[in-house]
């Protein structure tokens, strides 16, 4: 049987990770351990890879796709094809920031104040290249991890460090200077495993079912009755995908009514439904929205 090597991402994206793909019908397994979890679809084998070393592994073959972060693809310059954008992270579904982060009262105001001065930080690369292209030369080095500290203790001048709100960055008397880079989950092939018809569908169903499970986390199914003299009103209301879904009841003077809407707009949305004589209001998560 042929079979999809697939890059889990080790790390601070593994717990989010495993629960997508559990919300898009694969049931991933961890094993004290191991690096290499069970998953319930005898076509595909996971290996767990940290996102640093994720795009020279798919890039060399030895995996024919995986998820790793556009930051990590940039720095290592991995020479993969994206298949479709992920936007989650371990926190949130929103992208993260590489942004540049110095002591509070330090005088440094702007990249360009970075002239001459040392910078801590795992991204390595990007940072000498964006640095470079500002024809600013400064000293970057690599940080083994506790970046933040090195600001804090004074072995460098400033950090470039990922964060999703800053509220850490904050909270250990650092200030963000700028954004040098937004970044969030991506899935890359290999080239080869793209041009090999089998694994390029496999491929492509993962993408469909990650894709539309993420697209689902931003939306709720509203099911409920309505007086058909106030479908016209109940209806205007209602954003939806392309319109609502109306049903005839056993009562003729009601309706059934569902759509899809954003999350976000059922709290405004109910007490406007209900002034209008809608009744039984459910809201309904959804697994799945293609």
């Amino acid at each position: 049987m042929q079979k999809l090597k697939l890059g889990i991402p080790k790390g601070s994206l593994e717990a989010a990770t495993i629960e997508l793909f559990g919300q898009a019908g694969w049931d991933i397994t961890q094993r004290v351990r191991n690096y290499f979890p069970t998953i319930d679809d005898a076509e595909i084998a996971c290996a767990l890879v940290r996102s640093q070393e994720m795009g020279p592994y798919v890039a060399s073959g030895a995996l024919d796709a995986g998820l790793t972060g556009v930051d990590w693809l940039l720095e290592t310059e991995a020479k993969v094809e994206k298949v479709c954008d992920l936007v989650y992270s371990k926190a949130s579904d929103a992208p993260a920031r590489w942004v540049l982060v110095v002591d509070r009262d330090s005088p440094i105001q702007a990249v360009e104040d970075l002239e001459g001065k040392r910078i801590s930080t795992e991204l390595v690369g990007f940072t000498r290249r964006y640095l470079k292209e500002r024809g600013i030369d400064a000293e970057v080095e690599f940080s083994w991890g506790a970046t933040e500290a090195k600001v804090v203790g004074g072995m460098a001048d400033a950090a470039v460090e990922i964060t999703e709100t800053g509220n850490t960055i904050r909270a250990h008397g650092l200030r963000i200077v700028c954004d040098l880079l937004h970044t969030h989950t991506v899935l890359v092939a290999n080239t080869d495993a793209l041009a090999d018809p089998w694994k390029k569908t496999k491929i492509d169903q993962v993408a469909l079912l990650l894709t539309s499970a993420l697209a689902a986390r931003q939306k709720v199914l509203l099911k409920m009755n309505v007086p058909a003299k106030a479908l016209d009103d109940v209806v205007g209301l209602l954003p939806s995908l392309h319109a609502p879904t109306v049903s005839a009841l056993a009562d003729k003077d009601w309706r059934a009514l569902e759509t899809v809407v954003d999350r976000f707009e059922v709290r405004n949305l109910i007490p406007k439904l209900r002034a209008r004589g809608a009744e039984g209001i459910l809201e309904l998560e959804l697994k799945r929205m293609c």
